[in-house]
């Protein structure tokens, strides 16, 4: 029995005590990013416990949106739109899907639009228990402000709606040596912003997000406490890369490190590593005009001066260290909590897991991370559990930002608060809870992120260096049936930017919707929905208000 508790505890510390730098280095979410791993669901599922869901749809609805400020109008829409909600789980492969296309047709002031928006997570075993391959994607439509402030969910007929998207695929080994655990993984990920063109309330091109590309690597050796010593150690290094198109920003932060586990208890042991990491983020300067103001491309985006010196934002090289906790009561309950040095200053992160039971989970995670906005979001589409459930907006059908599973939860809204490109060392808490009660399930998700930008001396970025924003966010949903033949969901959502940018100020979004569905008969569905949204930037001279009502039918095959 104590040597099973030393190898689950050594496993628990593989991924959670001893990758806090090896993990952060390219994510910054500790065991976060492994806490919906291919292994994992993999060997907790049985050979008969495969299962295949697919359910392909379409829709005809009509909506009505009140414009209450800063205009008084109503515009209506026709939209015709067609998805698909798939998942599968077995012993060697798993995936969760949920993609949708719509188009809107607008009448009068209304103009017509098309969005995707989906989300993806799965994986395939190529080497049973040994190699798997994991992707992701994420399509988001959101609304954003002149100030680099991002919003879900996008709204119909706005001019500042923007489309998010994101994707990483790579190999996850997980073998053993003799005693030796052997785990690594490699990621390739991308991302792009489609934004209208902003300017500041200065007249200057606003700093939006456009592309970037990350790679990201780590590989470990340790062995458990029990097996050759009394503790367990371990020695891994690692490797991130992002790119970004914005003035073509770099980071790359690379490592190496040893760590040891010391059991104190049955159920906690003290963890900490130490070693050498490599960490610089640099760019170019935006192309000058005769006058020496920067030149704005037909994107509106900045420039980027191809020819000039890559010039440094950031630098830090030396040792690193960390020293922690690991608390594991039991099967359903974790906790890691790290102190350490790295970027040059002190830095803490950690989790804490719970399953109180079968049907409910309590989730926080700390983070610290220097990143960019693509390789910030493919981290977070990696740490998403392979079996979950989308909560969309039912007017815009939008994914409203959180994704709700009985075995964990991930907010996205947070992570979209803000689509500047500058590089950003970003430190915050996140937290949810979901239950499940009968066949409704109940999801709340909140957290708070700070983002202090990087920007290199003698180039437009210099003036963001050193400022920060801050985000709050919360969002909560409901759904369930209402007898045989309807189904309730009701989801609202609260967020709130305090930028640091002069003439930028503060700025917050409130929602709330209600949706009913019923059905007619196995395939036809009737939908009914309201909502409400508002937007207040203090870089608009009137707040934003709008609500909606729809009306349609759902043809599901």
């Amino acid at each position: 029995m104590k040597t099973r508790f030393f190898a689950s505890l050594a496993a628990g510390c593989a991924l959670v005590a001893p990758l806090p730098l090896l993990a952060q280095s390219y994510q910054g979410q500790g065991a976060e990013a492994d806490s919906g791993s291919a292994g994992e669901v993999g060997e907790d599922t049985a050979p008969a416990g495969r299962r295949l869901s697919v359910q392909p749809y379409i829709e005809a609805s009509q909506i009505f949106t009140a414009q209450l400020s800063p205009f008084d109008d109503v515009l209506t829409y026709t939209q015709l739109a067609a998805g698909v909600d798939a998942a599968y789980l077995g012993r060697n492969n798993g995936a969760s899907v949920s993609l949708r296309y719509e188009r809107n047709f607008g009448y009068g002031d209304a103009s017509d639009s098309d969005t995707i928006s989906g989300i993806a997570r799965g994986y395939t075993t190529i080497v049973p228990q040994v190699l798997t391959v994991e992707a992701g994607a994420l399509a988001s439509r959101t609304t954003v402000t002149s100030g680099g402030s991002n919003f879900l969910p996008g709204q119909n007929n706005l001019d500042n709606s923007a489309q998010t998207y994101s994707a990483y695929v790579g190999p996850t080994l997980a073998t053993r040596i003799d005693r030796v655990d052997v785990t690594g993984n490699y990621r390739l990920g991308y991302t792009r912003v489609d934004s209208p063109d902003f300017v500041t309330a200065g007249g200057n091109a606003a700093d939006v997000f456009d592309e970037s590309v990350s790679h990201s690597a780590q590989l470990r050796a340790g062995t458990q406490p029990g097996e050759y010593l009394p503790v367990g150690i371990g020695v891994g290094g690692g490797y991130f890369r992002e790119d970004v198109n914005n003035l073509d920003q770099r980071v790359v932060d690379s490592y190496l490190r040893g760590d040891v586990t010391v059991p104190i208890t049955p159920t906690l042991a003290v963890v900490a590593g130490v070693g050498y990491e490599d960490v610089e983020v640099s760019s170019r300067d935006a192309l000058r005009d005769a006058a020496g103001n920067p030149v704005v491309g037909p994107d509106g985006r900045l420039v980027t001066d191809e020819t000039g010196p890559r010039r440094i934002a950031f630098e830090a090289d030396g040792l690193i260290w960390d020293v922690g906790v690991l608390w594991r009561p039991s099967q359903r309950t974790a906790l890691s909590a790290v102190y350490g040095r790295r970027y040059d200053s002190d830095t803490y992160y950690g989790n804490f897991s719970w399953q109180p039971s079968r049907n409910s989970s309590v989730g926080v995670n700390v983070y610290d991370t220097i990143t960019g906005f693509g390789g910030r979001l493919n981290n977070s589409l990696a740490a998403l559990p392979t079996d979950f459930e989308v909560v969309r907006d039912p007017i815009s059908g939008a994914i409203v930002g959180c994704i709700n599973s009985v075995s964990g939860a991930s907010c996205l809204d947070g992570l979209l608060g803000s689509v500047r490109s500058s590089v950003f060392r970003s430190r915050g808490v996140s937290a949810y809870y979901s239950r499940q009660v009968g066949r409704s399930t109940a999801g709340i998700s909140a957290g708070y992120d700070r983002r202090t930008y990087l920007g290199a001396p003698g180039t437009v970025l210099e003036a963001s260096d050193g400022l920060s924003d801050e985000s709050l966010y919360i969002a909560g949903t409901v759904s369930g049936p209402l007898g045989r033949d309807a189904g309730y969901t009701v989801a609202t959502y609260a967020s709130h930017i305090d930028s640091g940018f002069e003439g930028v100020g503060n700025a917050l979004a409130l929602g709330s919707s209600a949706a009913y569905s019923r059905n007619f008969t196995r395939n036809l569905t009737g939908r009914v929905a309201v909502a409400v949204n508002y937007l207040d930037s203090e870089v608009s001279a009137e707040d934003l208000k709008t609500a909606s009502a729809l009306v349609g039918l759902r043809y599901g095959f």
